[in-house]
């Protein structure tokens, strides 16, 4: 038995995107300077803190990381409300929502493993369940959740739809979170940068404001990224559905079993196949 051979998608007349333009090698040499700022900054530069002495660096990355989770779950949750809304439905909002949910769901991830690591050293634990530490669970959880709905739902409308919805549930998790601290009594400590007389200062604050501007580069870069995979998935998607089809067009009949009007001819010297009792009075219902 011999296969056809598939050809090439036939062209759209569009161009695929280079593989690194001018913005994304702007912002992956920014990210890399500013990553390389905030690590010389606080492990030699930054003093160590009087109370909790060298784990204080950890100050340089868990709360920009969690910023970043933040911030790429509200894009998702903006995509996905901007599809949701008919007149300003198109693809590319469905591009920065599932960008934003894969992007997201790695800085929360390492919010998670921070945080732990800071713990024990702080609190003498690894995780406790705390407010904030178990929503920023669920919150994980959650973007799992979407990821996976797009991958079972293979109608694009349908799993737009479906993925919105939990991109709503999403960013309503992530205000929860970020005011449990408020709300309730919990071990992880409150808002200290953005309040009058905040404790971090000198370097540490210099620092870690490095570090909220070199993960914000790093988040840009991963969302341009994404962004553009996303797009090359929906054209292949797209251009391989066409060559399947003209590839079946071009097989001919001979392919398709169907020579002619009387359908399917069964192999010279294999016999025909006996039907079973009840099939052959179907068929001599549908002929009449």
């Amino acid at each position: 038995m011999r296969f056809a051979e598939v050809p090439p998608a036939p062209s759209t007349g569009a161009r695929l995107p280079a593989r690194s333009s001018l913005l994304t090698r702007a912002l992956g040499l920014s990210a890399v300077v500013g990553l390389g700022i905030t690590t010389w900054w606080g492990l030699w530069v930054s003093p160590p803190d009087v109370v909790q002495g060298q784990y204080v660096r950890m100050l340089y990355v868990h709360p920009a990381v969690a910023t970043m989770c933040y911030a790429a779950f509200g894009l998702c949750a903006l995509g996905s409300i901007a599809w949701l809304w008919p007149r300003l439905r198109s693809p590319r909002w469905d591009r920065l929502a599932v960008a934003g949910a894969e992007v997201g769901s790695v800085f929360c991830l390492a919010t998670l493993v921070t945080g732990s690591i800071w713990g024990r050293a702080t609190w003498g634990v690894w995780w406790t369940w705390d407010a904030r530490l178990t929503l920023t669970a669920v919150l994980f959880a959650l973007s799992l959740g979407y990821l996976a709905l797009r991958r079972a739902i293979d109608n694009p409308s349908s799993r737009s739809y479906v993925s919105s919805m939990v991109a709503v549930l999403m960013v309503l998790t992530v205000v929860v979170d970020h005011y449990a601290t408020t709300w309730w009594v919990t071990l992880h400590q409150n808002t200290s940068l953005f309040k009058p007389g905040p404790s971090v200062h000198g370097w540490q604050l210099a620092t870690m404001g490095m570090s909220f501007v070199a993960f914000g580069l790093v988040l840009a870069w991963l969302m341009v990224h994404r962004y553009r995979l996303e797009a090359l998935e929906e054209r292949y998607e797209r251009e391989g559905l066409s060559a399947a089809l003209e590839a079946r067009r071009s097989e001919g009949p001979a392919a398709t079993g169907r020579p002619g009007r009387g359908g399917p001819q069964p192999a010279v010297g294999v016999p025909a196949p006996v039907p079973v009792a009840g099939q052959a009075r179907d068929q001599e219902v549908v002929a009449r």
